[in-house]
């Protein structure tokens, strides 16, 4: 589907009936998943990278109650964020028995900003290729870290489920979860490097800014991505407009691609601290954002059937209703 007939079907797109989902949460959305089964708890530290030199700030929801394993996923911030953001999903995920690992990349973190006189210049500086390179090397070594706790006294020994590894970003973020998951960084003169580790089984990238090439940088892509945005998801640093977003889900041909846009959805409902816009749909969509991610998910990393079906046959599409518009395909067929 192209970006003209998408954003066509966007703005025409009326509220559906919401049959095919299994409980109400909260007004009229729809969530896939039965109650939480799990009370979320949270844990904080760092790791230290003492091969790079590099401190890596660290947050964790996991599930207090039960034995698991469950399942991981390494969420990485946008530029200037931190490992608390995005905590709306982190607790959401942990209730639903995943352990959230939420990972802080210094350079490209909230220290870019603070205290200074011009912070968006001083965001734009540090959206550079040396952070590029660094943010999927920090994220495989919070992998590395993850499979070490597994093994190690402490309150996560034994119930990580290793085989089942999933990362989500927003923006910068969602980039660097798209790195993992195979994407190509490309510079201007064709020089390509590749981050791809084999751990990663699904990916969630919200925001992601478009690859330069893309038809090269995403040929290696081979695992489900749920890529998510909105019609007014513009940059605040640089010229990437909305409708360039959809480019790596029309870029990979890898299998089970999904795509969101969210209608009136800016650049900061992702990660749960709004910037942009006037914030009065952000509850809706960040409910909607935790819906589909958790089936997706389920799907994909649990390998639930139910789930795969509800997000395949409109299952999603009737809980989205007029908020926004879902896309999916597979081996590069859409629909």
């Amino acid at each position: 589907m192209g970006v003209i007939r998408a954003f066509v079907l966007l703005a025409a797109a009326v509220l559906a009936g919401c049959a095919g989902a299994s409980r109400a949460t909260s007004g009229s959305v729809l969530a896939y998943a039965p109650s939480p089964s799990f009370a979320a708890a949270k844990l904080s530290g760092e790791w230290r990278d003492s091969r790079r030199g590099r401190t890596i700030p660290y947050q964790i929801y996991y599930p207090a109650n039960g034995r698991g394993p469950f399942p991981v996923i390494v969420v990485s911030h946008g530029l200037g964020g931190s490992r608390a953001g995005m905590a709306y999903l982190g607790e959401h995920w942990a209730a639903h028995g995943y352990v959230a690992v939420h990972i802080q990349h210094p350079g490209s973190d909230e220290a870019v900003w603070r205290g200074q006189a011009r912070p968006m210049e001083a965001m734009r500086r540090a959206a550079n290729a040396a952070n590029a390179v660094a943010r999927p090397r920090d994220l495989s070594f919070a992998i590395d870290q993850v499979e070490a706790a597994n093994d190690a006294a402490g309150l996560l020994r034994g119930r990580l489920d290793l085989a089942r590894i999933g990362v989500a970003g927003h923006s910068f973020g969602a980039q660097t979860a798209l790195l993992a998951a195979g994407q190509a960084l490309i510079g201007r003169r064709g020089f390509s490097m590749r981050f791809t580790d084999p751990r990663v089984k699904a990916a969630l990238p919200m925001s992601a800014p478009p690859a330069t090439y893309p038809s090269r940088a995403y040929a290696d892509v081979a695992i489900p991505c749920f890529h998510m945005t909105g019609t007014l998801d513009r940059s605040p640093i640089s010229d990437t407009r909305p409708e360039e977003r959809r480019i790596p889900f029309d870029s990979i041909q890898g299998p089970d691609q999904y795509l969101i846009i969210f209608r009136g959805g800016d650049h900061m409902i992702f990660s749960g601290r709004r910037r942009m816009g006037d914030g009065s749909k952000d509850a809706r969509f960040q409910e909607l954002i935790r819906i589909g991610s958790t089936a997706f998910w389920d799907a994909h990393l649990r390998g639930d059937s139910a789930a795969l079906a509800w997000l395949s046959e409109g299952g999603f599409d009737r809980v989205l209703g007029d908020a926004g518009v879902f896309e999916r395909k597979s081996g590069g067929a859409g629909e």
